[in-house]
């Protein structure tokens, strides 16, 4: 009976450790840290996903997605971003939202837009909230995750 104990505990406590060590995260703070908004990336299958808000989290302020060989990205927020580009989706009636209330829309932008490119740039991106228009900032790591977002949209292939 031990012969099969054993390897039958010893699986569980390495499972324990190995989802122990999957829930942590560096991005995540520790007590008495406060987590910072930031730029993350994404892949869903094919869909790329770029957005900004706090990490392992669904506090997002804005979120753009795309498919490879797609000219533009879907912009999803609270946040649009401030550019002339930026067009409406949808025209017609819209299914009611639950998260928002009805009140979520959604948008595109070409992926040329200098609002993207000076994000992968410069690491600015100036966007439109209700309280007026701010600034939404790149680290140099997050630039190169923008840049991989925008050459990933713009290829022909996942």
């Amino acid at each position: 009976m031990r012969k099969s104990v054993l390897p039958i505990l010893a699986a569980v406590g390495l499972a324990a450790v190995a989802a122990h060590a999957t829930t942590y995260s560096p991005s995540t703070p520790r007590s008495g840290e406060e987590a910072v908004a930031g730029w993350h990336l994404l892949r869903e299958g094919p869909m790329a996903k770029l957005a900004y808000g706090l990490p392992n989290s669904d506090q997002l302020a804005l979120m753009l997605t795309c498919e490879p060989g797609e000219r533009s990205a879907v912009v999803y927020g609270d946040v649009q971003p401030r550019s002339a580009g930026l067009i409406l989706a949808s025209h017609g009636p819209q299914p009611i939202d639950p998260l928002s209330n009805g009140e979520a829309f959604e948008t595109r932008l070409p992926l040329n837009d200098s609002a993207l490119s000076g994000l992968a740039s410069g690491g600015r991106m100036t966007v439109q909230t209700e309280a007026g228009d701010r600034q939404l900032t790149a680290t140099r790591a997050e630039r190169r995750l923008v840049q991989g977002f925008l050459s990933y949209c713009a290829s022909g292939h996942a």
